[in-house]
């Protein structure tokens, strides 16, 4: 930018289209030379008394004598200003970045630098508990929506001058801000550089939430149904992360982080299954891994019974669904698929409608769809019990429960047309889908696929602390891994 003050400003006016929350304020200071100088803000980006303490109470009665302006934006810096963050910068980008994210910046006439002095203060959401990640004991902090609180909290878990925080933007209008947050001794350089391409080909003209991002980060076709991309709204995950090599994504403006590479062992571990004693950690998660695969298989498994193989089911099993079903007027696949479709739809009014009214969705599902209907003959009560089961089961593993969800579906169709042949041929399918994918190298079936005993400690069962502590081991060393070679 030109160094003279009238024409920088009219620079930021005419790109900000004067507008009404860009605030300037012109000074002149104390000097022989009657050097002018602009306070620019956002409004309500900052705090107004932070500013006036900070900034412009100790700018305005300093006497800068015979100083010119460079002299006298360096003396600023050094010697005038109160605030504890203060920043230097030189271009026209670096000013509108500043400034929009709640810094005061300080411009003098005929100086070449200007100054950024922090002074946030908009309004924000305050630290609480996550929603989606509940745990009977360990921290009850969440994420937040502002990126330096969410930094702070990371740090004051790890207080290691090996955590690094690298600043970057996203988003060719919204210019969002986003911290690459990563242990330096730990992570390997292979992936954080592929990282760092893939940020650098997003493409995106805005970026409002971590997901926006998940698509550029995985390896690959990104319409598989599994993700190699964690999100996580627990600081303390993350921190467990990081000391294992993993890179997390910090993005301004919504609390829930982005953690890669991401493993499919992992969406069955939670942080309770180490503040537990051991015998417990491995009963939950054991449950935890039963409950996906009825989510998944259970609906699918009961029509091909019912339909193709009913010798499977034990005599008087068979003869309470066979009743069962003769009452209903839909083919078992149909009535299946019907009532998986309206448990979707109620699930997504529960989340839609304002709480006060949610009670009035659980009165009538339960009404309803339970046992009015099947009083009258609609669907089945077997049908019914399988239906709701395998929903419950699903929000064990809630992380999962898209990708379990379209599987579900899948497999009630396949399962309808081809019996338990072409179920095991789809599940065979799956698991080569899965066993082929990769998440920034890594392969996402890790433990299982490539198999490694040193690593299954930590899967199926949780060895004990004394174990887990003799060695860590980093992400970027289990088999088959491109960044293998780095380390």
């Amino acid at each position: 930018m030109n160094n003279s003050l009238s024409e920088k400003l009219s620079e930021l006016k005419a790109d900000f289209a004067d507008s009404a929350d860009l605030t300037v304020r012109v000074v002149t200071l104390k000097s022989v030379r009657n050097i002018r100088a602009a306070i620019v803000t956002i409004e309500g980006m900052c705090d107004k008394e932070q500013l006036s303490q900070s900034v412009i109470n100790p700018l305005m009665p300093y006497d800068f004598g015979m100083l010119d302006g460079e002299q006298a934006a360096q003396r600023i810096l050094s010697s005038v200003t109160a605030s504890s963050d203060v920043t230097t910068f030189y271009t026209k980008q670096e000013l509108i970045t500043y400034i929009t994210s709640g810094f005061a910046a300080v411009i003098v006439d005929g100086a070449e630098t200007m100054l950024a002095a922090g002074v946030q203060g908009y309004s924000f959401r305050g630290v609480s508990e996550p929603e989606s990640e509940v745990v009977q004991r360990g921290s009850r902090e969440g994420f937040t929506e502002p990126l330096r609180v969410n930094m702070s909290l990371i740090r004051r878990r790890i207080k290691n001058p090996d955590l690094v925080f690298e600043q970057a933007s996203v988003g060719g209008e919204s210019r969002t801000q986003i911290m690459l947050c990563y242990l330096q001794s730990r992570t390997s350089p292979k992936l954080l550089g592929k990282l760092r391409k893939r940020l650098e080909r997003c493409d995106l003209d805005s970026v409002l939430a971590s997901g926006y991002l998940s698509e550029y980060l995985e390896d690959g076709k990104t319409s598989r149904l599994f993700s190699g991309v964690g999100i996580s709204e627990r600081p303390d995950t993350v921190c467990g992360k990081l000391t294992e090599g993993r890179i997390a994504v910090i993005v301004d403006g919504t609390p829930a982080v982005i953690i890669v590479p991401r493993l499919f062992v992992e969406e069955f571990q939670g942080v309770d299954d180490y503040s537990n004693r051991t015998y417990y950690a491995a009963f939950i998660r054991l449950t935890k891994y039963l409950s996906f695969f009825a989510a998944v298989f259970l609906p699918g498994l009961y029509v091909a019974l019912a339909q193709f193989h009913p010798e499977y089911f034990p005599t008087m099993i068979l003869i309470k669904t066979s009743e069962s079903l003769a009452q209903t007027p839909l083919p078992v696949t149909l009535e299946v698929l019907a009532i998986t479709f309206v448990y979707e739809i109620m699930k997504e009014a529960g989340l839609r409608i304002p709480k006060s009214l949610g009670h009035a969705v659980g009165i009538v599902g339960a009404l309803v769809i339970g046992e009015s209907a099947v009083n009258a003959g609609i669907i089945s009560s077997s049908t019914l019990m399988v239906v709701a089961t395998a929903a419950i089961c699903s929000y064990v593993t809630s992380p999962l429960y898209p990708p379990v969800t379209m599987l579900r579906f899948i497999y009630i169709v396949i399962g309808g047309l081809c019996g338990l042949w072409g179920i095991t041929l789809a599940a065979a399918v799956m698991i080569i889908s899965m066993c082929s994918k990769t998440s920034l190298g890594v392969p996402y079936m890790s433990s299982l696929a490539p198999f490694s005993l040193r690593t299954m400690r930590d899967v199926f069962v949780r060895a004990d602390w004394k174990t887990l502590s003799k060695h860590v081991i980093r992400v970027q060393k289990f088999k088959e891994t491109e960044a293998e070679s780095v380390e």
